[in-house]
């Protein structure tokens, strides 16, 4: 049966609770695989696996209880192996790379933060920064809209003046979160997402770190926010 793979921690590590359960239906036991000093928190793989809301959860789970007992590497959900045998050889070929990866994420989190542009509050603020567009857009109101023409400019000045203030807010967004975070890991461009960023930050620095995120909020309202976290750090595991 294949093995389906949870996470990597030293060997020193408790290792998984005995009544730990997993992924599967019904929930497959979840156990260790050890090769020198490095230990694999792995249970069987079920057939036909998928992203079904139960195991992705479960999978959360069972990284959630190894980190509370010391630095785990979180694997991404999915993460299947042919047998405990490939387990231990990826452990044993790659050992000093997961040994420093766990130095350097020993004490840490993961928080993801993302970011989009309220519509109304930005063109609102640009209105107000910009007198010229403002102008431009009270004399087509008192034109009754104003002409075709008239309305096609206004409108490709408001667009350009909007992704303007989009590389301004993100940037800013990014250099603020730098100074709160260790390291900053991009996530996958997604339509609609401003900035979607992950930041690894020390576990004692958490509440700070919450505490900074949510007065950028606060100073930007033209931002909608969102905060993700504590997480095992995903973003950080090669």
């Amino acid at each position: 049966m294949s093995t389906y793979v949870y996470g990597i921690t030293r060997r020193s590590h408790p290792g998984p609770a005995a009544e730990l359960v997993g992924v599967g239906d019904p929930p497959l036991p979840v156990r260790a695989v050890t090769e020198g000093e490095l230990l694999a928190i792995v249970s069987d793989a079920p057939e036909h696996l998928r992203p079904k809301r139960r195991d992705l959860l479960a999978h959360q789970r069972v990284l959630a209880e190894a980190s509370a007992a010391g630095a785990v590497l979180p694997m991404r959900f999915g993460g299947v192996s042919p047998d405990d045998h490939a387990v231990k050889a990826v452990l044993a070929e790659r050992a000093g790379h997961f040994q420093e990866r766990l130095t350097a994420l020993d004490g840490k989190v993961e928080f993801n933060v993302k970011a989009v542009h309220e519509e109304e509050l930005v063109l609102h603020r640009i209105l107000g920064e910009n007198p010229e567009l403002r102008a431009m857009s009270e004399a087509n109101r008192l034109a009754g809209g104003g002409s075709h023409e008239e309305k096609l400019r206004l409108g490709e000045r408001i667009v350009a003046a909007v992704q303007r203030r989009e590389t301004i807010d993100a940037e800013h967004l990014r250099q603020e979160l730098g100074r709160s975070a260790e390291a900053i890991s991009e996530g996958p461009q997604s339509s609609g997402w401003l900035v979607n960023v992950s930041c690894l930050v020390a576990h004692d620095d958490a509440d700070a770190f919450v505490a900074a995120v949510n007065s950028l909020a606060e100073a930007s309202p033209q931002l909608s926010v969102q905060l993700n976290g504590p997480l095992p750090p995903y973003s950080f595991v090669e």
